[in-house]
């Protein structure tokens, strides 16, 4: 039997006397599915959202275990770069709108408010441009433009008129974003004639003031382009749709939204709506 299995006696002897218990079946079967989620992940999942994960489809299991096995098997998420925050060009002559989110992240519902930034993406034929506008009622990207240059054609307001498709304004909408010519120039401030709309901007060299949409650009870099050489633009151009569309709207868990996704919370509204 021994020369079969190609085991020592001694080992096999002590695997009769010691069996496994059911105690270490089941750990094993859970990190096979801990393992699972990290890959389905793309390995971008750490033990928070690997846990929500596992107990969304039926597993019962805690944070900390998570976290400790993960450990063990050294399993590690990828956000672990540090994210250096680019501001678009603030040196014009157009007017600039005043702070009014004021740092105010949360929304009631959709349409609200919304932030909008822009950020680039290294690729073998140079730099590609990436505007994106979201609701900070369920953190979706309702809006994303990606360009070679950076016309406010281009950037910002292709970006708007995609969000103006994909949601309704609600009441009064609060449009916020950097002090960026691309949102202070005529030609953006034109496509908010006539609409609902109120322009807030943040103060001057606080970035911060714009947080969430800094946060999903972090996000992005971290799980995505840091970790990906793009030899072209149009590489990069559908990674990223496929980033925004297919995992970050859809599938990735969001920790402002209790580790739902930004699709199950935008769901969460309108189901809301309507049973009012």
């Amino acid at each position: 039997m021994c020369k079969v299995l190609k085991v020592s006696s001694s080992g096999y002897y002590y695997w009769c006397k010691h069996p496994v218990s059911i105690r270490q079946l089941k750990q094993a079967q859970l990190l096979d599915d801990i393992r699972q989620v990290h890959t389905q992940s793309e390995s971008r999942y750490g033990s928070p959202r690997i846990a929500d994960e596992l107990r969304e489809r039926g597993v019962k299991v805690s944070r900390n275990r998570v976290a400790r096995l993960m450990r063990k098997a050294a399993i590690r998420s990828i956000m672990y770069k540090k994210y250096r925050v680019q501001t678009t060009d603030s040196s014009h002559s157009y007017p600039v709108a005043k702070n009014l989110l004021n740092r105010e992240f949360m929304a009631d519902k959709p349409g609200q408010k919304w932030v909008s930034d822009i950020t680039y993406i290294p690729t073998g034929e140079g730099w590609l441009y990436l505007t994106t506008v979201l609701d900070l009622a369920d953190r979706k990207v309702i809006g994303w433009a990606l360009s070679d240059g950076l016309k406010a054609a281009d950037t910002s307001i292709a970006a708007w008129h995609m969000a103006l498709k994909n949601r309704n304004i609600e009441g009064k909408l609060l449009f916020h974003s950097d002090r960026g010519v691309q949102y202070a120039c005529t030609e953006f401030r034109d496509q908010l004639r006539g609409l609902p709309v109120v322009q807030s901007m943040s103060r001057k060299g606080n970035c911060w003031d714009n947080a969430v949409a800094e946060s999903f650009f972090k996000t992005f870099k971290s799980e995505l382009v840091n970790h990906t050489d793009f030899p072209t633009r149009a590489a990069a151009r559908l990674a990223t749709f496929e980033y925004i569309e297919g995992w970050y709207n859809r599938r990735r868990r969001h920790s402002s939204l209790n580790y739902q996704t930004p699709a199950q919370q935008e769901s969460y509204f309108y189901t809301s709506q309507m049973a009012a």
